[in-house]
């Protein structure tokens, strides 16, 4: 019966703001006094105080980008941060990936060392990064990179080493050598693995941004988020949350666009399910 229900961008749509509504709507009546008796607290005011009251959170964003517009500055600071973070994580795990994965003996080599690195719990680096690089915008960008790097490079090892023996022989049958393979065989075969990755490393990488913000910063959001936990004020807390899932949405849908761009060989599920 599931399958009979084709999915299409016009109700996909409706039903997403429909749930987006809805949440709303119920975070609304559980915070707002008198309108649902608390069940989980001792009066119908601690429900406020620990989650926020929704319609005060949307007009603390609106002051912050409307009224006041004061928080471009620091928001400006966090998107820099991330953005840097991301592209250069996303560049080094690439060429990293695609070396290791071509050179076997490097690879042995460097195994150990990754794998320890990556095991590593990254942010407690955060504190190391302050100290080294000061508690400017490098010290985040280096947090993120940390982050960000080893899932992209992860993932373009595996898609390298997952390419078919019998695909790279006939490809050399035909007279590719290595920098055609590289073109026209490994590359193809490891972009799905580094979208994947990438879908990731966009909210990883505004982690690696917030957390260094948190420890050392007099800008960027999560600057504004600590001080507000400073005070208790939680709708300020929940209104930076709130600003920072959407550009991180923003920044998903972007490398959504460039997947859709870069990956047109591959066919798209409705096509598959025609074949």
């Amino acid at each position: 019966m599931w399958h009979a229900i084709k999915p299409n961008s016009g109700n996909i749509r409706i039903w997403q703001v429909g749930v987006l509504v809805a949440l709303f709507a119920f975070w609304h009546a559980m915070t707002t006094p008198g309108i649902i008796p608390p069940f989980m607290f001792d009066n119908d005011r601690q429900a406020a105080f620990f989650f926020g009251e929704p319609l005060k959170i949307l007009g603390r964003v609106w002051d912050w980008f409307i009224t006041n517009r004061d928080i471009y500055q620091h928001l400006w600071v966090t998107l820099l941060e991330t953005v840097l973070a991301f592209a250069i994580g996303t560049s080094a795990g690439l060429g990293m990936g695609m070396w290791l994965a071509l050179s076997p003996m490097a690879a042995a080599i460097f195994d150990p060392y990754i794998k320890g690195l990556n095991s590593m719990p990254r942010v407690i680096l955060a504190p190391i990064f302050a100290v080294w690089f000061g508690l400017g915008i490098a010290s985040k960008v280096a947090l993120g990179f940390t982050l960000v790097f080893f899932i992209v490079f992860f993932n373009v090892y595996q898609g390298v080493r997952e390419v078919s023996p019998t695909v790279l022989a006939n490809a050399r049958m035909l007279g590719a050598n290595q920098r055609h393979l590289l073109r026209h065989v490994y590359l193809p075969s490891a972009m799905s693995w580094v979208f994947s990755s990438l879908h990731t490393s966009v909210g990883l990488a505004f982690v690696g941004a917030v957390v260094g913000e948190y420890l050392g910063s007099s800008r960027g959001v999560g600057y504004l988020i600590l001080q507000a936990e400073g005070t208790f004020d939680i709708n300020t807390v929940m209104a930076g949350i709130l600003v920072l899932t959407a550009f991180a949405l923003v920044l998903d849908w972007i490398v959504g666009i460039g997947e859709r761009r870069l990956m047109k060989w591959q066919p798209r599920s409705g096509e598959t399910e025609k074949l």
